[in-house]
């Protein structure tokens, strides 16, 4: 193998998701990928801290473009509007990323321990937007609820757009369930 490879992250990842689809994510080891992949263990451990990490890795910066996104809405903005932009604006990242997410969200799906990992991520989101919130001048708890609900949109969507083979756009199916949640909240 030769010291220096192109894409090695992207090779990783594929790799992984292959062998977590074909022998389950707990028979799967790092040497499996690296082989998999064309590369060493220690490139691997150049990327990823452990195999969790090929599905969890970004964490942060997924969670900082919502805080982003909603810190840079017009301060004019009503929360909830302030809000869709966040997620309109995250979702409209995953365009080109659908195989990769479909394929990751089945793995995680089969096993309760990354379920459970999916959901801390998820909740560290929810905490994040709500801090981000009070700082818009949102009052407690109106900023839990606000962010909470947020995140169970995004996720509504984002589960939607997975399964969907033929899916059509993230921002479209978040912007759908946004105007669900307006509907169920006018008593509609």
């Amino acid at each position: 193998m030769s010291r220096w490879e192109p894409n090695a992250r992207g090779r990783l990842e594929q790799a992984a998701l292959e062998l977590f689809a074909e022998r389950g994510f707990e028979q799967t080891t790092v040497e499996d990928i690296a082989t998999r992949a064309g590369l060493t263990k220690r490139t691997f451990f150049r990327y990823f801290s452990d195999k969790r990490e090929v599905l969890f890795g970004g964490g942060d910066e997924f969670k900082q473009r919502f805080v982003d996104a909603l810190a840079g809405a017009p301060a004019s903005a009503a929360p909830i509007e302030a809000i869709a932009i966040s997620l309109e604006t995250v979702a409209s990242a995953f365009r080109d990323r659908h195989q990769f997410a479909r394929q990751r969200q089945a793995v995680i799906a089969a096993n309760a321990e990354l379920q459970e990992r999916e959901l801390v991520k998820l909740a560290s989101v929810a905490a994040a937007l709500a801090a981000t919130l009070r700082e818009r001048g949102v009052d407690e708890p109106d900023a839990s609820v606000i962010a909470e609900t947020a995140v169970a949109v995004f996720r509504i969507a984002f589960e939607r757009w997975v399964a969907d083979t033929d899916a059509g756009n993230l921002p479209e199916l978040i912007r759908e369930s946004l105007q669900a949640l307006r509907a169920v909240a006018a008593g509609r």
